[in-house]
């Protein structure tokens, strides 16, 4: 009799165990597969200024990793530009440059400033790059407010595509 007991016992705390793992909140792992958190990361602007992805937690997040010699690179900055402008409150655009692809940093800025790019252009000297595995550019990260990512977007996007996509967040 005290055998069952402590069997049925034993096995009604099993279930209730798997049951609370199934259904309490977990936080997602560091990594950048979509339903990962973006792993943080540090860069210095244009400008000189240190900016961290976790500077933009509580915003939405377009994570664009770009290049001054990739031309569909070139196409997508004005939309992204106008995506900025129109969702400054909703979203952050920041774009990382591929700089050790680049003649240099001056390259960079004139680019920049030619295209009237007025969100933040991160310099990656550190190879941030690599740690996101980017292969082909530009690549975008789509990254919600709690800095999961919900989307990697290989290739350029339209301003459409991107407004959608931002729906979607």
């Amino acid at each position: 009799m005290k055998i069952k007991f402590f069997a049925v016992a034993f096995l009604l705390g099993l279930t209730c165990f798997a049951i609370w793992n199934v259904f309490t909140h977990q936080k997602p792992a560091i990594g950048i597969s979509e339903g990962n958190e973006a792993p943080d990361f540090t860069l210095q602007t244009l400008d000189g200024k240190a900016v961290s992805l976790s500077d933009y937690k509580g915003k939405k997040v377009f994570l664009n990793f770009w290049a001054t010699w990739c031309k569909p690179c070139i196409e997508e900055m004005p939309d992204l530009e106008t995506l900025q402008n129109k969702s400054e409150e909703e979203v952050a655009v920041l774009a990382v440059n591929f700089t050790s692809s680049e003649k240099n940093s001056a390259a960079v800025r004139n680019f920049a400033e030619k295209h009237n790019i007025t969100f933040p252009v991160l310099l990656d000297e550190k190879g941030i790059n690599a740690r996101y595995e980017i292969i082909s550019y530009p690549t975008t990260f789509l990254i919600n407010e709690e800095g999961i990512i919900t989307e990697i977007k290989l290739g350029s996007m339209t301003l459409k595509e991107m407004e959608q996509k931002l729906s979607d967040l």
